[in-house]
């Protein structure tokens, strides 16, 4: 089910508050955007039939899916001012059953929750607000299109290395788009630019970006027995926290409680 969201004047740019995270990634101009979000409206549509093959699929007024779409419906507005092709992404917001903790959004707007990340870590709305804007910051920032870019650069570079030995065509560019979004991993720069506007956006929305620090203690408490930051992409929760707390005085001033709204 889509969002119908109100555009009108949302496309303006704002004086810079905030965080700075710099320019996109140059990689994400190897890969046409459009095939990638194409491609991701596709693996999204297949997961979600998936799920609704195994009763797995929560309708549209299920108590959660209502709340999550309210709380997007507050947060995705905001999240123009970092990518004008936001304008245009047919945003929908599902969730499936499931105990694994997580939620993800895909190219071009498509965002899933998990019923184990809501149910297991108790999430409040603010906490909520700070995974959908941290999972629509890896979409805005185009992160999945950088990672793809540097396989494409990688290929093209094998191809041209062994075009000039002689080799012949050995290199291969991105090819199945759909498949290596299921399997692509972020970087840890990947994973605290995320954190960061993330934070911005949820702020912005009206929630308390405070919430970043409860949510990866919560996190931390449910991944007891993780393996240390330096053979993982992801920064580890301590780092997390300590990078949110420096940058929460940047993104405090643009919180606006929402009974004062």
């Amino acid at each position: 089910m889509g969002l119908a969201l109100p555009m009108t004047g949302l496309q303006q740019a704002w004086a810079r508050e905030g965080v700075e995270v710099g320019g996109n990634s140059m990689f994400t101009k190897l890969v046409p955007a459009e095939t990638i979000e194409n491609s991701a409206a596709q693996q999204y549509a297949q997961m979600l039939q998936q799920a609704a093959a195994k009763n797995a699929l929560a309708g549209k007024d299920h108590p959660q899916v209502r709340r999550l779409r309210a709380i997007a419906q507050k947060t995705i507005p905001h999240a123009l001012g970092w990518n004008p092709r936001a304008a245009n992404w047919h945003w929908e917001v599902n969730l499936i059953g499931s105990q694994q903790i997580n939620a993800f959004c895909m190219p071009g707007g498509k965002i899933a929750f998990y019923s184990g990340i809501l149910d297991q870590l108790k999430l409040t709305d603010d906490e909520v607000a700070t995974v959908m804007g941290h999972e629509v910051a890896h979409a805005l920032r185009e992160h999945a299109r950088e990672r793809m870019g540097k396989n494409a650069a990688t290929g093209i570079g094998a191809s041209l290395l062994s075009q000039a030995l002689g080799l012949g065509q050995v290199g291969q560019t991105v090819t199945n788009y759909g498949a290596q979004l299921l399997t692509l991993q972020f970087s840890r720069s990947d994973e605290s630019e995320a954190d960061l506007v993330g934070m911005e956006l949820a702020a912005r929305a009206g929630f308390d970006p405070r919430a970043g620090v409860s949510l990866w203690q919560k996190m931390a408490a449910a991944s007891k027995g993780a393996p240390p930051q330096w053979l993982s992409t992801h920064p580890s929760g301590r780092t997390r926290i300590a990078d949110i707390e420096s940058n929460l005085p940047k993104v405090m001033p643009l919180f606006k409680p929402k009974a004062a709204q």
